[in-house]
């Protein structure tokens, strides 16, 4: 089970990574390098791994509550997961040779504008996962302890 501390540390680097990345970006020339490559294969990995630990660890456990409200706020969370997974694979397939960790860039003023609003959604997904699924956990959390005290 993923730990909130952990969480937050994936995040900062995911947020780090993506700022580092946009950052590079703004110059063709730095754009191809292979350290610009480097953070941008890291961050595909670490916001895949993120995810589908959210998904497991916390949304998984909100599904079985009680609760309607935490069920639908999984199956919430559950479904922008898939929709973000789809369109992360279908940016990766147009602008990625991710076997050979290669960014393969035809139209560069297209690519930074898909990576800006890319980056965009995950950093929402990441603010909403913060804002309103962990406080969901939190309180399940608290209640699974009050529970097992009792």
């Amino acid at each position: 089970m993923a730990t909130f501390t952990k969480l937050h540390e994936e995040i900062h680097e995911i947020t780090e990574k993506n700022n580092v990345f946009r950052y590079l970006i703004q110059d063709r020339l730095m754009c191809d390098s292979k350290i610009a490559q480097g953070i941008f294969f890291d961050y595909v990995k670490l916001v895949r791994n993120h995810m589908e630990k959210v998904d497991r660890d916390f949304c998984r456990r909100l599904l079985t509550h009680e609760s309607q409200s935490m069920r639908n706020s999984a199956d919430r969370f559950l479904a922008g997961s898939s929709e973000i997974k789809r369109i992360f694979a279908a940016y990766l397939k147009q602008y990625a040779v991710e076997r050979h960790n290669e960014l393969r860039i035809k139209d560069y003023p297209a690519f930074v504008a898909d990576t800006t609003q890319m980056f965009d959604m995950v950093l929402d997904r990441i603010q909403r996962e913060t804002e309103h699924l962990y406080p969901l956990m939190r309180s399940l959390e608290a209640e699974e302890g009050a529970k097992q005290a009792a």
